[in-house]
């Protein structure tokens, strides 16, 4: 049974003799005990239902906060590791930027020896070739110039000719 506020206010006991009747007011006071004894169990039901979501709530405010201290933590780390990363590849990149450049320099040195060893051989090969010339002008002159002997022979041999044709 469920007695409102109105029920209260609209409820009449029957007059007897020397007031209302006991027995109505008696039935009455049981049954409004009884709605404000369930009203109470009620109460305590709902108290201990707030009570018990208001620990939850609690622990998922604790996990929130937990959580988020740990993705914030996790950021922290994240970012200390990319800015470690960062200092650790702009190091590698000096490194090789320091080789590559040391490398360049050293093909550099490289092709400038070569290049002098090169002029040093077309020297070498100019001097070759004026003394080469030099000798075969020499060995052309030395051929050209009349060798009395070479002389005598030749015309021995012709004479020889001429005579083995007269026979």
């Amino acid at each position: 049974m469920t007695v409102s506020k109105i029920d209260l206010l609209n409820k009449q006991f029957s007059r007897g003799v020397f007031g209302y009747s006991r027995v109505e007011v008696d039935q009455f006071m049981l049954e409004l005990a009884e709605v404000l004894g369930d009203a109470a169990d009620n109460q305590k039901n709902m108290q201990k239902k707030i009570k018990r979501m208001e620990k939850t709530l609690r622990e998922f405010r604790q996990r929130d906060e937990t959580l988020r201290d740990t993705l914030m933590s996790t950021q922290r780390m994240v970012d200390d590791l990319k800015v470690t990363a960062s200092k650790e590849a702009q190091i590698i990149l000096d490194e090789a930027r320091v080789k590559a450049d040391a490398t360049v320099q050293k093909g550099h040195s490289r092709l400038a020896q070569i290049h002098e060893e090169i002029e040093s051989l077309k020297r070498t090969r100019t001097q070759f070739e004026i003394q080469l010339k030099g000798l075969l002008n020499s060995h052309l002159e030395m051929l050209e110039m009349s060798d009395p002997e070479r002389d005598k022979i030749e015309e021995m041999e012709s004479k020889l000719k001429y005579l083995q044709k007269v026979d």
